[in-house]
């Protein structure tokens, strides 16, 4: 389909709005076709009246429905796939591989939750059979499982047009769930959004489901998505972005008259701690791998390495001297928005001003392209860092920090002073793992994700995959936004005590009807009471 430049409310175009944007093309900076308009308040409203209004029939499908629904939806991306990763080239300046391949990690996911809800044991059923001869007291029947939230907004993130945006993880949980979603697109790459948006929205109607489970909203500026998260029939929201953006939605879905769950991915810089035997055995390649991750995708993953732990010592030389030939030699990156290309320049010339930091090396600056910017390597020692709290907040785009040490001391003091990440990653041998065992117990406190002789710009869709961390990585590190445990953020438990057999959800039913592995009395099973 063509963008069109309005917001899907429901089966509804959207029409009210007085605000427009474009999209700009990273490579170019050319502005894009068409004029995009943002939502008025009254569609805002609608689009959650419409949600709330769903949510009552989308609810109780059953799994197969719901998987059919997830199955769909993923089909109908693949069937536009050639002009949905064309224009997210266009809007994102990501190499159309990258972009073929996050559609398939996209409609993947999709896959992974329909098989979820289709087999149905996600909603933990509990039993615990009625004892009326207990002492001193009877004891009750008592039955349990997750049901859905209600309606949930999602925030598009910039970084990730298709895997972290329409039908992204977080609609794709939310969905299986049983819960409508209202997506608030990103302005960055609204074309892309309404590509998959009517590949979702033709899904509901394919599916015979209600309207409002479905509703993409455009806006350029913070009104549209304040407005979604507070009101009062949105139920959950889901964000991925920077720190700012996302404790300021936090702070509103918090302050709410009904405070709601928000579920923001922040930012994160990822530690990689390089211990001396692996740096010894292996310190070239490393290096040549640490480059690779850092400016994977212009250094603009939210798993991106951007501080490094290096032991000193002679190995250390050659490690840096790769580094600094590899970030020397590289050309000009795109990154995705002015305001993320202004903020790594800022940064930039921040760290060029510390007596504590050293440039190491910089690539090739961009020619004039207010999107481009290049790779840098900088440096500093452990002291320093431990002086300077400020040196490990989250610098987007394709640059790291290293930061020396020469003692197991430090290092632990190093990795005890971190704030919340999403990832942590040792390079070591197994002596160096026995020698900084309490390493690991450490970083458990501070990360969702510990990554061995590895690097962390790869995030595997599956069941026991986990993405998330303290804060800021996350709002709730309890949590994760990859993976099918992605699902537990959008249901809550609900207990039924001494019901009629008869009235009880299928899950709960004497019979089991839905053949799910439920805990009863205590013990997993999948029989029939």
């Amino acid at each position: 389909m063509a963008a069109t430049g309005k917001s899907f409310i429901g089966f509804r175009e959207g029409s009210q709005g007085k605000t427009t944007f474009r999209a700009f093309n990273p490579a170019t900076g050319e502005a894009l076709d068409p004029e995009f308009q943002a939502a008025s308040a009254a569609e805002v409203d609608l689009a959650a009246r419409l949600a709330a209004e769903a949510f009552g029939t989308f609810r109780e499908l059953p799994g197969a429905k719901r998987a059919e629904f997830l199955n769909r939806i993923a089909a109908n991306i693949e069937a536009v796939i050639d002009p949905l990763v064309e224009r997210a080239h266009l809007e994102t300046a990501l190499p159309r591989p990258r972009l073929q391949s996050e559609t398939a990690r996209t409609c993947n996911q999709l896959r992974l939750f329909a098989s979820v809800v289709e087999e149905g044991s996600w909603v933990q059923a509990r039993i615990d059979r009625a004892d009326p001869n207990r002492k001193p007291l009877p004891k009750p029947d008592i039955r349990s499982l997750l049901r859905p939230l209600g309606p949930v907004v999602v925030f598009s993130a910039s970084n990730f047009p298709l895997a972290f945006s329409v039908a992204g993880g977080d609609t794709a949980s939310a969905f299986a769930a049983g819960n409508p979603v209202v997506v608030k697109a990103h302005s960055a790459h609204p074309g892309t959004s309404q590509i998959v948006g009517e590949a979702v929205r033709s899904s509901v109607r394919a599916c015979g489901l209600p309207e409002g489970v479905f509703s993409l909203i455009f806006g350029a500026g913070t009104s549209v998505g304040a407005a979604l998260v507070q009101h009062p029939l949105i139920k959950a929201g889901g964000f991925t972005g920077s720190t700012g953006a996302g404790r300021s939605l936090m702070n509103l879905a918090t302050s709410r008259p009904e405070p709601i769950p928000f579920y923001g991915e922040l930012g994160s810089t990822n530690p990689v701690f390089i211990l001396p035997g692996a740096l010894q055995a292996n310190g070239t390649k490393i290096a040549s791998d640490l480059y690779g991750s850092f400016t994977l995708g212009a250094g603009q993953f939210c798993t991106k390495p951007g501080l490094v732990f290096l032991s000193d010592g002679g190995s250390s030389e050659a490690f840096v001297g790769e580094l600094r030939r590899k970030v020397s030699q590289a050309a000009p990156f795109a990154l995705l928005t002015k305001g993320i290309s202004s903020d790594y320049e800022r940064e930039a010339v921040a760290r060029r001003s510390r007596g504590e930091v050293a440039v190491v090396a910089e690539g090739t600056p961009g020619s004039g392209n207010p999107y481009a910017a290049a790779a840098a390597l900088y440096q500093t020692d452990i002291s320093s860092f431990l002086s300077h709290p400020e040196l490990s907040e989250e610098h987007f785009g394709p640059s790291t920090l290293l930061i020396r040490y020469s003692s197991k001391k430090q290092t632990l003091e190093a990795a005890r002073n971190l704030e919340g990440h999403l990832t942590a990653t040792i390079h070591g041998t197994e002596d160096d793992l026995r020698e900084f065992s309490e390493l690991v117990a450490i970083l458990e406190n501070k990360v969702g994700r510990i990554v061995f002789n590895g690097f962390p710009t790869g995030v595997e869709v599956c069941h026991a995959m986990v993405h998330g961390g303290p804060y800021p990585a996350s709002t709730d590190g309890r949590t994760t936004s990859v993976g099918t445990q992605a699902i537990f953020r959008f249901a809550r438990p609900v207990c039924f005590q001494s019901f009629p057999d008869s009235a009880l959800p299928p899950e709960l039913q004497n019979a089991n009807p839905l053949g799910i592995w439920r805990m009863v009395d205590g013990q997993l099973t999948r029989q029939a009471l």
